[in-house]
Formats: C-alpha cells, sequence, structure tokens
C-alpha cells in the first residue's frame, strides 16, 4: 500500500462527543496534509451498547463540522460473512478453538496485567467434562509483539503471559472488535491508523492477528485520549457533552488546541472551510503531546 488511506471509525453507542471528535480530527488531516483518502466506518458490532439514530447523528455532526470522507460509509453489521470467513481461516490453521468458561470463573482464575487479564489456558487443549461451547478464541504462541507508534512511546508485549489466548467471538457470539477491525482495515486496504491510545495495548493483539491472516499490518498514530478530572476517559458512561456544530466550529478550534495545533489568528473569524484548510496545512505531529490522556475542556465533560 503506497497511497495514503486512513479512516476515522466511531461505535454508535451516543452523539459525537469531544474525545471522539478529538480522533476524528487527528485521523483526518493526518489523511488530507498528506494528500491521502479518509474513510468512515460504523464499528455497530455491539447491538447491547449502541443507541437508536447514533450513528446518524454522527454521521450528521461531522457532515455540519466541515468534514468529508471518501466513498461510502462502511457499517460493520453488514460484514459478518467477512468475519466468518477469518474465523474459518484461523481455524483451519488450528489457531482456533472453542471457551467454556464465563466470565467469573476466568476471573477467578486468571493473572491480571496492565494489558487486562491473562486467560489461563483451561481450554486450550479442548473443552473439560461438562462444559459446552461459550466464546471463541485464538490460540497465542510464545511470541513477543512490538508497535513502533508514531507518537507514543514503543510498546512491547509477551502476548503469552501478558494478555494469553483471546476472545474473537463472543459467548453472546458478537465477532469482537480485535477480529473485525483487523479484517476491516485490510479490507478497506488502511495504510496509516489514527485513534486514540486507549486502544495501543490492543494493537499487539491485533498485530498478531493480522500475522495470522496474512494481512498488512498499518503505520499506527495513537492520540491522547480526552479525560475528566478525575481521568475517566469521555464515553457515555461518564456522561459527556455532545459536540454541538453551532458554536462557529468552537469544538473544532477546541480539538485543534487539545493536539496542539497552530491556529490562525482570529479563527473564530475564518469560515468553516477557511479554518480546516488552514488546519490541514499546517498539521505538524511533533507538536502533538505524546502522552496517553490529557485533560478535556470543561465545556465538554459532565457537570459536577
Amino acid at each position: 500500500m503506497t497511497r495514503y488511506r486512513g479512516r476515522f471509525a466511531p461505535s454508535p453507542t451516543g452523539p459525537l462527543h469531544f474525545g471522539s471528535l478529538v480522533a476524528a480530527t487527528g485521523s483526518y488531516l493526518d489523511a488530507r496534509h498528506q494528500q491521502g483518502e479518509w474513510l468512515l466506518r460504523i464499528e455497530d458490532l455491539d447491538p447491547p451498547r449502541e443507541i437508536a439514530g447514533a450513528s446518524d447523528s454522527i454521521i450528521r455532526t461531522l457532515e455540519q463540522l466541515g468534514m468529508t470522507w471518501d466513498g461510502p460509509i462502511s457499517y460493520q453489521s453488514q460484514r459478518s460473512h467477512v468475519y466468518e470467513e477469518a474465523l474459518e481461516q484461523l481455524r483451519q490453521q488450528g489457531y482456533l478453538y472453542d471457551c467454556g468458561c464465563s466470565r467469573r470463573e476466568i476471573a477467578d482464575s486468571a493473572v491480571v496485567t496492565e494489558a487486562g487479564s491473562v486467560y489461563p489456558g483451561t481450554c486450550r487443549n479442548g473443552l473439560p467434562p461438562g462444559r459446552s461451547p461459550r466464546s471463541m478464541r485464538v490460540r497465542v504462541d510464545a511470541v513477543t509483539s512490538r508497535v513502533q507508534d508514531r507518537l507514543q512511546a514503543p510498546l512491547q508485549q509477551q502476548l503469552a503471559t501478558e494478555v494469553g489466548d483471546f476472545i474473537v467471538r463472543r459467548a453472546d457470539q458478537l465477532f469482537s472488535y480485535q477480529l473485525a477491525v483487523v479484517v476491516d482495515d485490510a479490507a478497506q486496504q488502511i495504510s496509516h491508523v489514527v485513534r486514540g491510545a486507549d486502544l495501543l495495548d490492543s494493537t499487539p493483539r491485533q498485530n498478531y492477528l493480522q500475522r495470522l491472516l496474512g494481512l498488512s499490518t498499518p503505520a499506527y498514530l495513537h492520540l491522547p485520549v480526552a479525560v475528566d478530572s478525575k481521568l475517566a476517559k469521555l464515553s457515555k458512561q461518564t456522561f459527556a457533552q455532545s459536540v454541538t456544530p453551532d458554536d462557529r466550529h468552537g469544538a473544532v478550534i477546541d480539538a485543534l488546541r487539545f493536539l496542539r495545533q497552530e491556529l490562525p489568528d482570529s479563527p473564530h473569524d475564518a469560515s468553516r472551510d477557511e479554518l480546516w484548510q488552514w488546519a490541514i496545512e499546517h498539521w505538524d505531529i511533533t507538536a502533538l503531546p505524546a502522552c496517553r490522556t490529557l485533560t478535556a475542556p470543561a465545556d465538554y465533560v459532565a457537570p459536577s
């Protein structure tokens, strides 16, 4: 892949909030600065967490903010057959197995690391007597996965001891994020991924799946995650305020400031298109703060 292709891939769990706008802004500017393409993918794989109308709300807000994408919008909910094919490939390679463990059982026996709970391998060599299949896991080799991020410090992860065999299909039969994002990035020929640093620790697992499935690995840039004063990530659960596009592009200006980007003189006086053109021309990844979290402006966090 020689041409730059980036993407923004929100989950429709609510309206666009400031944290998602930061990720959208960073990925959009990185793509446009390099005369690349920017795609929009709706990651609607988890119906229990989704809010009715959220996809349309996010799309409408991006349009009103002046962010334009290339090609049609992709919806993960329409791609189950592709994820099934990936699972079958893993099965044929001997890397996929059924797991009968519940969350409580895993919590009782797992070792907890920075990357999460390490699955103890209970069902690795077959379901124990009396167990029924629940989820599907991918077998992890004793390999070291290294991530050279364009912003964050290099990450090294021993998958077997820090993660263990991980889920690719959940007990509720929904496909995992790790599997779907790998398959979709490859299908859309994504060359560069710009997203929040909360996903950095997931990247080694994605790299591992890319290797097993024979897929290319994009270049990664993990932006600081917007958090509130208690260091909680902005989300529906933390009652993050929705971004409104009718305030003379104040939200975009706040996102640019959050990312430490240079602003034009009197940015509120610029038209929407003039502001984006300036931001594209002056996009500077060396100015980005190389940290995993940053406090969001007070206007976008839940009222105390």
